[in-house]
């Protein structure tokens, strides 16, 4: 619990050493491309390696990063990546596809497409003094509204778009045959969930609809390659975060005082936990009738995940 909704600003946090990006096969033909710790900006990717073809799930943020993503896929195959599937629209996730995968057919949900043309590469924005590199927008080319197949060889990949959630976008990338789930940000072993840009009851929604699938192993958009137990431990969070809106609301206490006063119990140990104020606006939203998805300003929210912080910046660490 904090003791003050507006502490003395502080010393910017030393950079956290991290261990180096890895690739992880989980079955043959299939890798999860992690980058530790799963922080703002370390985002993971999916690797799908055929006889003839190889696709990515998502790429990295800057051009450095993706570079790194390149090297590492040649370390597996000689194959260049004819196809990315992007899971949303934010930019760590896709900021890299003219570095990683030149060339390759993009492919992603119809509400993705949209706005990463409307917001092009306006994350350098948010974070000016990361090493953006030389970047480019590719938009998709290739769209769908609720479902669709890749072929990989002979791996069948599903493309499913569960509703809004983390944004209006999200699409898992489902391996039937090997019951493996590509979750892209809509579930972040170890990491705290982030609803700004979707819906807390959207995501619940969508965890259960995940749950139906049963998959045995989970690979998030950020954090550790998981089991199906972070379903129950995203769940549980978002639960207590709605349950927080609703006592904020009666108490007529503004969202940061609200996370301020709120004990994560068992989520304490989360990478980013200043995203509860962040998931309280999204809920407070939402109970007071918003539609999910609703547009939220991002930059005063920021502001107040600093001030959760005791005034030290929220770092993209790409």
């Amino acid at each position: 619990m904090r003791l003050s909704p507006d502490p003395a600003p502080g010393p910017p946090l030393p950079p956290r050493p991290r261990p180096r990006p890895r690739l992880e096969e989980l079955a043959p033909g299939i890798h999860a491309y992690i980058q530790p710790d799963g922080g703002w900006c370390l985002g993971n990717a999916g690797v799908l390696i055929g006889d003839d073809t190889v696709a990515l799930v998502d790429t990295a943020a800057t051009e450095r990063r993706a570079r790194a993503l390149r090297a590492a896929v040649a370390t597996r195959t000689p194959l260049p990546v004819s196809t990315v599937v992007l899971t949303h629209h934010h930019g760590d996730h896709h900021f890299g596809i003219s570095v990683a995968a030149p060339g390759a057919t993009v492919v992603a949900h119809e509400n993705t497409r949209e706005e990463m043309a409307r917001r092009g590469l306006a994350l350098r924005d948010v974070w000016p003094g990361t090493e953006w590199g030389d970047i480019r927008l590719a938009l998709p080319t290739l769209t769908f509204r609720d479902r669709a197949v890749l072929r990989i060889g002979a791996l069948t990949a599903e493309l499913l778009h569960i509703g809004t959630a983390h944004t209006t976008g999200d699409i898992v990338v489902w391996l039937p045959e090997r019951r493996i789930l590509f979750a892209g940000d809509v579930l972040m072993p170890g990491c705290t969930p982030f609803v700004l840009m979707g819906s807390v009851d959207g995501t619940l929604r969508a965890i259960e609809r995940l749950r139906a699938l049963a998959p045995a192993v989970v690979v998030g958009g950020h954090g550790p390659v998981a089991g199906p137990e972070v379903l129950d431990a995203t769940r549980d969070y978002l639960l207590l975060v709605r349950t927080a809106a609703r006592r904020g609301l009666a108490a007529g206490l503004p969202p940061l005082e609200t996370a301020l006063g709120t004990d994560l119990a068992e989520h304490a140990g989360l990478r980013d936990p200043e995203r509860l104020v962040a998931n309280l606006h999204r809920a407070y939203a939402e109970e007071s009738g918003a539609p999910a998805g609703t547009g939220i300003r991002s930059a005063p929210v920021f502001a107040e995940m600093a001030r959760y912080n005791g005034g030290a910046p929220i770092t993209c660490h790409a």
